[in-house]
């Protein structure tokens, strides 16, 4: 993905083309197994999607034909629906009282966790939600036995069950017996809430690593990738099977040079003096730090891409600025550009290796991006 030099002093360029076609690799790896022509892909767009902005992201998935998109919150959907989104939206982490009226007036569709929620909604006159089962995860998600359920149900007039769905605790981890026995409890309670006539049209359980690989009984009648659209799929750990698919990293992230400095050998840099220089040093101070999203856990152990070559982290990474040792390639100047995440010829970093140095996960680096990093598209 060819970056273009942009006017702004940190800035991420998302590329369109690359979004869709890491859409298409998970609705296609999927396509086998449908008995429908519907898309069975949920586009999780959660968190701005992931640091990717969600509305352009939502605009790109709509264009690929996708029936459904995921968020967190009330506030999420509505934003989709004021960019003029007509997907379904699903808001799969709660929904507060005082947000009723919204998920109703902007056609939401709402993820109940307990049974009391069922209650609720159906008190607001809110007739379709998906039901949650805590099947090992112990976060959201009702525990109730099917009868438990079926009552709560007809108790509840007007509110229709369209969907059940669960979460994954540890899909990448094939060492351990989690995930199959969270899909052993998940169809023991469907099937025994179909026999008390519950039977919700739409099942899903599996996110993006569920699907690369693969869990059997976890492909229902939809999925809801998320990191994958992204450009991301977690290691696994184990015998795993082989990836279904394939993505490439939609966004890369720039900066530029704010100063260059030549110090002497035994000259400190950065708060603390965290680092001294060992022998005569060039560096080159960017116009990004941990306000941006540059993790403060990469001072003195993370690396950028700077003149096509990996450039250390020196000194402490601090709000606004972080600091590189640029002996190696001298000929860089203020105003130059450098590389957070992306590719330069041969050279590259993507978020995992990023969240490897800083002790973290991919999604925290993608979704730290703050809001002051401006983001252009490319198609």
């Amino acid at each position: 993905m060819k970056s273009v030099p942009r006017n702004a002093r940190c800035y991420v360029e998302i590329s369109r083309s690359r979004i869709a076609a890491n859409y298409r690799a998970v609705r296609d790896a999927v396509a086998p197994t449908r008995s429908t022509n519907e898309p069975g892909v949920i586009g999780v767009v959660k968190a701005d999607a992931y640091g990717h902005g969600a509305v352009e992201v939502a605009r790109v998935l709509a264009r690929e034909g996708i029936e459904w998109l995921a968020v967190s919150s009330v506030d999420e959907g509505v934003t989709l629906r004021t960019a003029g989104l007509t997907q379904r939206i699903l808001v799969m982490a709660g929904v507060m009282p005082w947000e009723f009226e919204a998920v109703r007036e902007q056609n939401l569709t709402p993820v109940v966790h307990s049974l009391d929620e069922l209650r609720l909604f159906a008190e607001a006159r809110i007739s379709k939600v998906h039901l949650k089962l805590d099947t090992g995860m112990d976060r959201l998600g009702t525990l109730a036995e099917a009868n438990q359920i079926a009552t709560a149900l007809a108790a509840a007039p007007g509110l229709t069950v369209e969907g059940l769905l669960s979460h994954f605790a540890s899909a990448t981890d094939f060492t351990s017996d989690q995930s199959p026995e969270q899909i052993r409890l998940f169809h023991e309670k469907a099937t025994a809430l179909r026999n008390l006539g519950v039977q919700p049209p739409l099942m899903h359980f599996a996110s993006t690593n569920a699907v690369a690989y693969p869990r059997p009984g976890a492909w229902l009648s939809l999925v809801r990738p998320g990191h994958a659209i992204y450009g991301y799929v977690s290691p696994a750990r184990g015998a795993a099977p082989s990836a279904t698919f394939h993505v490439r990293p939609a966004l890369q992230w720039k900066t530029h040079i704010v100063a260059v400095k030549d110090i002497p050998a035994g000259a400190r840099v950065g708060y603390g003096g965290s680092w001294q220089a060992e022998t005569p040093t060039r560096l080159a101070i960017l116009a990004a730090g941990y306000a941006d999203g540059v993790p403060h856990r990469l001072s003195n152990k993370g690396k950028v891409i700077a003149g096509g070559r990996l450039a250390p982290i020196v000194g402490t990474v601090s709000m606004d600025l972080t600091t590189i040792d640029i002996t190696q390639s001298p000929q860089l100047q203020p105003g130059d550009e450098v590389t957070l995440l992306g590719s330069e010829g041969d050279v590259s970093l993507d978020a995992q290796q990023l969240a490897k140095t800083a002790g973290t996960i991919s999604y925290n680096i993608l979704c730290s991006i703050s809001a002051r990093v401006r983001r252009f598209y490319t198609d």
